[in-house]
């Protein structure tokens, strides 16, 4: 099993920027694929951002392409996700979550969740 914690998030001005940060413990973080998710309030939970085991793949929504960036240290078992230019529309819990062996776009396809970090921006 696998442990995740997020932190970083916050209140941000439009256009502003901020890190995220996916803390892992438990079994070799280089072993998931993982991705960023974000559920606003009364919406379904949708996928932000995945990277690959090595960090070698990345993907993104569309609506987050050029303004986000997903990155990852396996030996600090820890991935980030730097958000510029944000958007009140980025407003959400952003979870961090894992999937044995790959990076999917898919949330059912991860097995490990962390409980989330605020994401808020105001106008």
């Amino acid at each position: 099993q696998v442990q995740l914690v997020e932190s970083g998030g916050g209140l941000v001005q439009a256009g502003g920027s901020l890190r995220l940060s996916c803390a892992a413990s438990g079994r070799p973080f280089s072993s998931y694929g993982v991705g960023w998710f974000r559920q606003a309030p009364g919406k379904e939970r949708e996928f932000v951002a995945a990277i690959s085991r090595s960090g070698g793949g990345t993907y993104y929504a569309d609506s987050v392409k050029g303004r986000f960036t997903i990155s990852r240290d396996n030996a600090k078992n820890t991935v980030y996700l730097q958000m510029n230019s944000l958007k009140p529309e980025d407003t959400a819990v952003y979870h961090c979550a894992a999937c044995p062996l790959y990076a999917s776009l898919q949330r059912n396809d991860y097995d490990y969740w962390g409980q989330g970090t605020q994401v808020t921006v105001s106008s």
